[in-house]
């Protein structure tokens, strides 16, 4: 059995990831913190706690456990509710540390970059893309640390590829969901076109986010590549090129999305990893799934 050790495995969408694993891999759970050993543990997840920031702890841990694989899903995950120094240094050191250390060990390696790479998301003026749908070799212009600290960390799975000789992935989320737990379909959100304006309505369920992170573990490609993680269709129940036209006055050239097609494309990941969004806001938001406990199973 192999050893996938994850970042971030106790975070919100990280749980999800663990327990999708745990039943391919021996997993080693690591976070900023420890259940405690009086906590029984479930079968094949072993936990550790670890600042990521430090490398000496990050590079002790990784020669430690000698994994197979490394999922990096640690990190800040928004320029908003930090200073943007913190958020920047957090996690582009965190990831320098995680992947450095994982191309040392020889381990192929997944991390969580994100769409706010392109610098749509948290840009002071909304802006459309130059295409549509936006696929993974569409420029990255972010005015934000949260964004500009995913692509210095796609630069640095770049560095650890030609170093070390390991593939990568750089899996770039839209805004994850929980089923039963859609925010994105909240009134408030719905009632308001500028909140989602950003990353023009897309989302993705938790469990592809899993989905796409064992496809990628499991898939034979050499060097780094980045893939979307997006729901097939947009939010909204509209489509996609009339609700951008309606609030940017403008859809770009090209435009090819049809109906209410996501405007992250989703066809590299189908062509190289054999992996397309199975959840959809019309079943998950009201759906009635317990999260993973990754406790007393």
């Amino acid at each position: 059995m192999e050893t996938a050790l994850v970042t971030g495995g106790l975070g919100r969408s990280g749980r999800w990831i663990v327990d999708r694993l745990a039943g391919e891999y021996d997993v080693v759970c690591v976070d900023l913190s420890q259940p405690g050993f009086e906590v029984p543990e479930r079968d094949r997840i072993d936990f550790r706690a670890a600042d990521l920031t430090d490398r000496g702890e990050a590079f002790d841990l990784v020669a430690e456990v000698g994994p197979d694989a490394v999922v990096h899903w640690a990190a800040l995950p928004s320029p908003t509710r930090h200073p943007g120094g913190r958020v920047f240094e957090t996690n582009a050191l965190s990831t320098y540390n995680a992947l450095v250390a994982a191309g040392r060990a020889g381990a192929r390696v997944v991390w969580a970059s994100s769409e706010s790479a392109y610098g749509f998301p948290f840009a002071r003026e909304k802006t459309l893309p130059d295409e549509f749908p936006i696929a993974e070799t569409h420029p990255m212009r972010p005015e934000d640390p949260y964004g500009t600290s995913k692509v210095v960390g796609e630069e640095i799975a770049k560095m650890v590829t030609r170093r070390y000789g390991v593939p990568v992935a750089s899996i770039r989320p839209s805004w994850i969901q929980y089923p039963g737990e859609y925010n994105c379909r909240s009134e408030e959100v719905l009632g308001d076109l500028a909140a989602g304006a950003g990353n023009f309505w897309s989302y993705v369920d938790a469990r592809d986010v899993a989905g796409v992170v064992a496809a990628a573990l499991d898939a034979d490609f050499d060097g780094h590549e980045a893939f979307h993680a997006a729901a097939a269709e947009n939010y909204l129940d509209r489509p996609t090129a009339a609700v951008v036209e309606e609030f940017f006055g403008a859809v770009p050239e090209p435009c090819r999305v049809e109906g209410d097609e996501s405007a992250l494309s989703t066809a590299k990941a189908e062509r190289l990893l054999g992996w397309t969004p199975a959840h959809s806001w019309r079943e998950a938001a009201d759906e009635a799934v317990e999260p993973p406990s990754l406790l007393d199973r």
